[in-house]
């Protein structure tokens, strides 16, 4: 982050200009001790002055002062990677009181607004009480919502819809999220096909490909992230539930998702362990968990986005792309920290609490959560 600094700035144009203190103090009416106290930072110059300095370097007043209202990806990417890894090793209200602080410092910097919004998300079952918990998602909430009327990309609206939606089902505000998500979203085409024949047409054969790589990616993504809730629904009907298992094992293989993308798989298999569990067939659901286990203390490790051979173009599309790159939406150590937690500490397994086999796998992710 660029902080306000009107004194590098003032003695970098001076310089630049070749003139001395004293023909600058000469030119706006001042002393020679007065430039010397802006451009040591010890003093500022009087507001009515700013527009006279810029006019005679020839740049804006937010150049004069050196403030940047807008961040750069790269400068967002690096502050979410900073305020994760602080979340996992610093008190939770701190690290909320600093990205209370830095959104005021960047109120319509749409981008990072999104960013803070999707961290605060991603941290909020750290926070201490079901009050704090409400207090973290309306905040996201309102900086989703900013994003949504305030932003000029469609995209970066498209997303910050979504997660406002999210927001609100986790704010039990359902009737918002039908408001809000009309079946008109539901319908809307893919323009990958259409944008991969316009680069054909020009000859540019790698970023057609690049693209439907890119949009075969993306729905797969899609695939997965609605895999939880209808295993959900089909849990009262037990043939259902064991087909949905059987075609998402099915993509896992077709696609090597445990190796492109295994993070995403984890919660599914927690999901499919907790429905068998419910449905009362415990081998069903250690399988499972064996699985899920299997993943977590695998090697998967650093945690970040990548293509594989078949999505050999995905690489360059993260880093170009994304406003976080490559990198995990959260710290890693807090990422194992959660896996274990997921049998642990989940009410779902409490019947397996006696079981060796499940305490086996415990034993396996806490080995892995401390680096063994």
């Amino acid at each position: 982050m660029k902080e306000i600094n009107l004194g590098r700035v003032l003695t970098e144009n001076r310089h630049k200009k070749g003139i001395t203190q004293d023909e600058l103090a000469a030119h706006i009416g001042v002393s020679k001790g007065a430039v010397s106290k802006w451009e040591t930072g010890s003093s500022l110059p009087d507001i009515s002055l700013l527009p006279l300095l810029a006019s005679y370097f020839g740049i804006s007043i937010d150049e004069l002062i050196g403030y940047e209202p807008q961040m750069e990806k790269d400068d967002i990417q690096k502050l979410y990677v900073m305020l994760s890894r602080k979340f996992s090793e610093q008190p939770f209200n701190e690290v909320f009181q600093k990205c209370l602080d830095i959104e005021k410092k960047y109120f319509s910097c749409f981008p990072l607004l999104f960013q803070l919004g999707t961290l605060l998300i991603n941290h909020v079952n750290l926070a201490s009480d079901p009050d704090q918990v409400k207090k973290i998602l309306e905040t996201a909430l309102e900086w989703f919502r900013r994003v949504r009327s305030g932003a000029d990309e469609p995209n970066l609206q498209k997303d910050a819809t979504l997660m406002e939606a999210f927001c609100l089902l986790q704010l039990r505000r359902p009737t918002e999220v039908i408001d809000i998500l009309s079946l008109e979203s539901l319908q809307t085409g893919s323009a990958e096909p259409l944008l991969s024949s316009a680069y054909r047409m020009t000859g540019d054969d790698r970023e057609a490909k690049k693209i439907l790589q890119v949009g075969i990616y993306r729905k797969i993504m899609t695939l997965l992230d609605m895999l939880p809730s209808y295993l959900n629904l089909c849990l009262q009907e037990p043939e259902q539930f064991a087909e949905t298992c059987r075609r998402f094992d099915q993509i896992v293989d077709a696609f090597q998702l445990k190796t492109l993308h295994p993070s995403i798989l984890l919660g599914i298999y927690i999901t499919i362990a907790q429905g068998f569990m419910f449905q009362g067939k415990t081998e069903q659901a250690m399988d499972a968990l064996t699985q899920y286990t299997d993943l977590a203390a695998g090697n998967i490790y650093p945690l970040h986005l990548h293509g594989d051979e078949f999505f050999n173009l995905l690489d360059e599309w993260f880093e170009q792309e994304l406003t976080l790159g490559s990198f995990p939406p959260r710290d890693e150590g807090l990422i194992k920290r959660s896996m274990t937690a997921a049998l642990a500490k989940n009410p779902a397994f409490k019947p397996l609490a006696g079981d060796r086999r499940f305490q086996s796998l415990i034993n396996r992710l806490q080995m892995m959560e401390e680096g063994n």
